[in-house]
């Protein structure tokens, strides 16, 4: 080749010869183009010297590509149709026609993350949100392996450097059936907890440690009856009046609207953490990623129980 194809080749000029294929000629090539007759001429010869053989000549009826031409031509149709994909996807990133994002959620978060991601979706509706649900372990394992773009949780892993939007105010009580013998006291003093039996999350559960380090501090080992995977399960065992629990006062927002459980008036609870949406800090989120991170540090506070 008399110059140098791949280097110095440009969309220009093979827009140029694609039209000049479709048009016939060079005059209604450069009128597809919006580009003058000497300017199209000018990006075939460019072309032509570069691929080193003639690419056009002319015909009783117009204008028509060689064989040279022709191969010249395929490579046209495949750069074009690589150009659109790259802009679709492009789009597809930034958010003007949708993209992805991967969120997961501590199980207690469920109560309010649903709200906020449905409010996100009509702001936003072309993007598509995953979100996972797991236990205080399993989200922040996901965190550490890269699986989450945003995970909604009090605090993450100690061993990863994050960047983290404060959502608010996570309180912790101690709850029991409406007709529980303390229901209605004014004030609980701890040791009147001492031979109650608490239904409580599994082992690997933030408000089971939560749990822990609460009773720990004030000198009480609380007796557990049963440990389950579920608030749901947990806050029908206390209706059931199987055992009193510590839980967070996001998962039971309707059971003490209509009277089902009360929270005990215990010295020195509720004990009050913060959510957070948090995201590794070497992790680059994409735009639609980004929009839901800086959406719930904004936003993400009016989706809590309490304040919906």
């Amino acid at each position: 080749m008399a110059g140098h194809f791949t280097r110095d080749l440009t969309i220009r000029q093979l827009r140029a010869l694609s039209a000049v294929h479709e048009a016939g000629s060079i005059t209604a090539a450069a009128g597809r183009l919006n580009l003058t007759q000497p300017a199209v001429t000018l990006q075939l010869r460019n072309l032509q010297e570069l691929a080193g053989l003639p690419l056009i000549q002319r015909t009783g009826e117009g204008m028509a590509v060689t064989d040279a031409g022709a191969h010249v031509l395929s490579l046209i149709e495949r750069i074009e149709a690589a150009l659109k994909d790259c802009e679709q996807s492009l789009d597809m990133i930034a958010g003007r026609s949708g993209g992805r994002v991967a969120m997961g959620a501590v199980s207690t978060a469920k109560y309010f993350v649903p709200f906020a991601i449905a409010a996100f979706s009509r702001r936003f509706p072309k993007i598509e949100v995953t979100l996972r649900i797991g236990n205080r372990e399993e989200i922040r394992d996901a965190l550490r392996g890269y699986d989450l773009d945003i995970a909604v949780m009090g605090a993450p892993p100690a061993d990863v450097e994050v960047e983290m939007k404060p959502l608010g105010r996570h309180p912790h009580y101690i709850v029991a059936a409406s007709d529980h013998r303390l229901a209605r006291r004014r004030h609980v003093e701890i040791s009147e907890l001492a031979n109650e039996t608490f239904i409580t999350r599994e082992q690997g559960s933030g408000t089971r440690m939560l749990m822990q380090q609460f009773f720990e501090r004030v000198g009480l080992a609380p007796k557990i009856g049963m440990a389950m995977d579920s608030n749901e399960t947990i806050k029908q065992a206390v209706m059931a009046g199987l055992g009193i629990a510590f839980i967070s006062q996001h998962t039971i927002h309707h059971e003490l609207e209509d009277g089902r459980l009360v929270v005990l008036k215990v010295r020195g609870l509720p004990i009050v953490r913060q959510w957070h949406a948090i995201r590794r800090a070497d992790k680059v989120l994409l735009p639609p990623a980004k929009a839901m991170l800086d959406f719930l540090g904004k936003d993400g506070w009016r989706y809590l129980p309490n304040t919906r």
